[in-house]
């Protein structure tokens, strides 16, 4: 299949588009990041945005400079992907959905419709985020030079699946194929296969074993 950039989008010089790649009306490929004078993001130049074969940048999605993007993935409408981001295969980011600096996702994994996922996350393989979840990476809230140190998104092992309107909060790690209920509020770490509910959030039960990608 051949490449595919609407007349609409910019794709910027040195971005390397994979074979059947399609960019859509409005979207932007290889931005530069302009960073606010407090920001934390590192300001080292930048290599060229990389897009893997058959992937989609659709409607009025950006993908940033220093980032690669696997094959067969889809970037939805007005998603936003910054820069240094690092994303596998068959991976989906749905619609409004924002994908912060040095952030690295998984092979296979789903974040829907207006997700954020802050800088400094790990989002391994088939990895679920429902709609409208919110990863923080800042216990200072912008307060303080030491909070420089400690900036850290969660870890969100294989498996994992993340329920709607949920919050997690800085450096948390969520267990493998563990299960994360809607709208909870999570300040501590959850054990793998564990189910965990409310604000803040505690192990309510196991996960269920036909639901377990090995049963799948």
């Amino acid at each position: 299949m051949a490449t595919d950039v609407h007349p609409s989008a910019t794709v910027y010089p040195g971005t390397v588009l994979g074979e059947g790649v399609r960019v859509l009306e409005n979207a932007v490929v290889g931005k530069q990041p302009a960073l606010g004078p407090k920001s934390t993001a590192r300001r080292d130049p930048l290599g060229p945005a990389e897009i893997g074969p058959g992937t989609i940048v659709s409607t009025g999605a950006i993908v940033f400079a220093g980032t690669t993007v696997g094959g067969g993935c889809i970037l939805g409408d007005q998603s936003c992907v910054r820069e240094r981001v690092s994303i596998a295969d068959d991976v989906v980011v749905g619609r409004g959905s924002l994908v912060e600096n040095d952030t690295t996702i998984g092979r296979g994994t789903r974040i829907q419709a207006e997700a954020y996922v802050t800088a400094y996350s790990t989002l391994e393989e088939d990895v679920f985020i429902a709609p409208c979840v919110v990863t923080t990476n800042d216990n200072f809230m912008g307060r303080t030079e030491r909070r420089k140190e400690l900036l850290k998104g969660p870890t969100i092992r294989r498996g994992a699946r993340v329920g709607g309107g949920a919050v997690i909060c800085p450096g948390v790690e969520i267990g493998e194929e563990a299960f994360v209920g809607a709208g909870a509020v999570v300040i501590r770490d959850v054990p793998a296969r564990k189910l965990v509910v409310g604000n803040p959030a505690r192990v309510l039960r196991d996960v269920a074993d036909d639901e377990l990608l090995e049963n799948q």
